[in-house]
């Protein structure tokens, strides 16, 4: 065992001797995680807990693991959502939530809270359903990977770049560098967990897999526009959002935040989530239009404006907003229909009366470009799902190499979903990864 261990460690043996060594009696098979992020670690200790006599290694191509963990949340790290209704969970998913049903039948949100629970991190639930630790800090979702990796008995192995990986009669063959020294591993089965790097995609091709061309998801709209400049920080709690873009229109609803590009807040990275690809296709110029007063009739608005109107005909239009909206989004919504900041409402001709009534309730918006939602850093591609078994997430390609988290051509909205896409398939890899599964 000690000189397994020391050709574990050193990554130098060659493949000859590597296959002699697993082929004793008696000795444990060696399963191969790639990629040490969420759906990494939690898949590596999903096997080595399925199947004690495996030795299980997991490799990291960079010296700090578990980076997005670490910053997801504003650092609080969103670990789910609390919603144990597969039927509605899988609706957050724009793509990979047909496939994600059965998934969700074996390991879904209430396992993963229970998963934590029982590592000793109890996770809380926000008024809007997202689910966080406790502690508010995404270092104790981190700590609980590391610390639950090391209990199990994974190797962790960072630094250790993967550049190919190959068949053989023993297995899969893995070909790594550690800084200047290149070595071959041989594993029963390998775990592909890289998400969206353009060199997990490679491995995943190399073996004969389809990728589905990744594009961003997620991500905030640029919108250049005089009612929004001098904003930034104003936000709506929730407002309709419909983009028209590619031939499709999208509708959602949810927060507003106005940002120093454009438009941000739940409302805006769910359009951009189901229409990454439409918006992806015409370079990111769009048609946005929002329902500032979703909760209120256009014609009730309008009445509301001709109370308004005829009680304070002296009153200042543009200084006393309306509908509890934001006061400096008022005071410039106003102008750019043409009420002046003095005017007062005995001067509001009904033209104007009415183009205030298509601001609050269908103001148009040009969306000009994305930005970056850089807590989630999602795409929308990866290995086609048609090419895997979502019974076991072993591919239908290539017998032994195993998909789990971003790598697949799955993403969903904000909110803890992509998280826990992480968490599901990454168990039921680990599941049946296992020599003895």
């Amino acid at each position: 065992m000690k000189k397994i261990e020391h050709i574990l460690i050193h990554m130098g043996s060659s493949i000859e001797q590597s296959e002699q060594e697993q082929g004793r009696a008696g000795q444990p098979r060696r399963l191969v995680v790639i990629g040490g992020g969420a759906a990494g670690y939690f898949g590596a200790i999903r096997a080595a807990e399925a199947n004690p006599r495996a030795e299980v290694i997991l490799l990291e191509a960079t010296r700090r693991p578990l980076t997005k963990v670490r910053v997801s949340g504003g650092g609080r790290c969103n670990v789910t959502h609390h919603c144990f209704d597969a039927a509605v969970l899988v609706q957050r998913y724009p793509r990979g939530g047909k496939e994600l049903r059965g998934a969700f039948a074996r390991f879904q949100p209430k396992d993963t809270v229970a998963w934590f629970a029982a590592h000793g991190v109890t996770l809380k639930v926000e008024d809007d359903g997202r689910m966080f630790p406790i502690t508010d800090d995404s270092k104790t979702i981190s700590d609980c990977l590391e610390a639950a990796a090391r209990h199990a008995g994974v190797h962790i192995r960072l630094g250790h770049m993967v550049r190919a990986i190959r068949r053989s009669p023993a297995g899969l063959e893995v070909d790594v560098r550690e800084g200047g020294k290149e070595s071959a591993v041989t594993a029963a089965a390998v775990l592909l967990t890289t998400g969206g790097m353009p060199g997990g995609h490679e491995l995943a091709r190399g073996l004969g897999h389809t990728m589905v061309a990744p594009v961003p998801s997620l991500f905030t709209f640029m919108v250049k526009d005089p009612r929004l400049e001098g904003l930034a920080g104003i936000s709506f709690p929730r407002v309709d959002a419909e983009l028209r873009c590619d031939g499709a229109t999208l509708k959602q609803s949810g927060p507003l935040l106005i940002t120093h590009w454009g438009l941000s807040g739940p409302a805006i990275l769910k359009l951009s989530a189901f229409g990454a690809r439409h918006l992806h296709a015409v370079s990111y110029q769009a048609e946005l239009r929002l329902d500032l007063l979703p909760d209120v009739p256009a014609a009730e608005v309008e009445a509301a404006l001709r109370r308004e109107k005829d009680t304070y005909p002296k009153r200042s239009a543009a200084k006393h907003q309306l509908f509890e909206l934001p006061r400096r989004f008022w005071a410039q919504l106003l102008p750019s229909i043409g009420i002046g900041p003095e005017q007062p409402w005995s001067d509001v001709t009904k033209v104007q009366l009415v183009a205030l009534v298509e601001g609050l309730k269908r103001g148009v918006f040009s969306v000009t470009g994305k930005g970056e939602f850089k807590e989630e850093f999602v795409t929308a591609g990866g290995v086609s799902l048609k090419e895997v078994d979502f019974r076991t997430m072993e591919s239908k390609v290539c017998p032994g190499l195993f998909f789990a988290g971003e790598i697949l051509d799955i993403d969903g909205i904000t909110g803890g979903y992509n998280f826990q896409n992480a968490w599901t398939t990454s168990w039921i890899a680990g599941s049946h990864m296992s020599p003895e599964a």
